[in-house]
């Protein structure tokens, strides 16, 4: 992906941040340790920090400080049913621009989310995950869509991720979708996406039980 400034990148890498939960969900983000942390200067953190408001990742004002908003459970259905929506039209528009070159990236991806699955570095493995379905969704050629699918990821509560060995089951169902993509199978491998997605919903919901009956 090509970025037109450095605002543009430091967004990008705050997206990331926020979505693999690098920065979790309440933390303040301060403008002067973040500027240290990316070697950058003031300015285009506080613009892409402008760029992240905007786009619903973080929250607050600018002047006392911006956080990254908490998900509510009873919100969480409607933001699965709108990435269900959002990822399967993403992916059904890459799978034809799909090359070889891609494939064998997307295969080596699957290399290292397999090799984090069962470690203790989550942050690592839902980084990688995230890389893995935006380079597919970038294919689109579908700016808009792609970046409402962004927004919803940073919305979305990935605790189902760290439950029930949800990192292993990334890998076999990210092995189900690029073995029907290898067998020029294109038609199953956008409803590989599809039940990945809601598999990752049903862990949620899952979760969310869980929690509700602990209190």
């Amino acid at each position: 992906m090509a970025f037109e400034t450095k605002q543009d990148q430091v967004a990008e890498i705050l997206r990331e941040r926020i979505i693999s939960g690098w920065y979790p969900r309440g933390m303040k983000l301060k403008q002067f340790d973040i500027a240290q942390e990316l070697g950058v200067s003031i300015t285009p953190v506080r613009e892409a920090l402008h760029i992240l408001g905007a786009e619903g990742f973080v929250e607050g004002a600018s002047h006392k400080g911006l956080t990254v908003p908490h998900v509510a459970p009873e919100t969480a259905r409607e933001i699965f049913e709108l990435r269900l929506m959002l990822e399967r039209e993403l992916t059904a528009r890459a799978l034809p621009r799909l090359d070889r070159a891609t494939l064998a990236e997307l295969r080596r991806g699957q290399l290292i989310i397999g090799a984090l699955a069962g470690g203790k570095d989550r942050l690592a493995s839902r980084t990688e995950n995230y890389r893995f379905h935006f380079r597919i969704y970038a294919l689109a050629e579908r700016p808009q869509t792609l970046q409402f699918a962004r927004v919803l990821w940073a919305k979305y509560p990935f605790i189902s991720q760290e439950l029930g060995g949800r990192r292993l089951k990334h890998v076999d169902e990210h092995e189900v979708f690029l073995s029907h993509l290898e067998a020029g199978e294109k038609d199953l491998a956008v409803e590989a996406m599809v039940a990945h997605i809601q598999s990752g919903w049903n862990d949620l919901r899952a979760s969310f039980t869980v929690a509700a009956a602990a209190e």
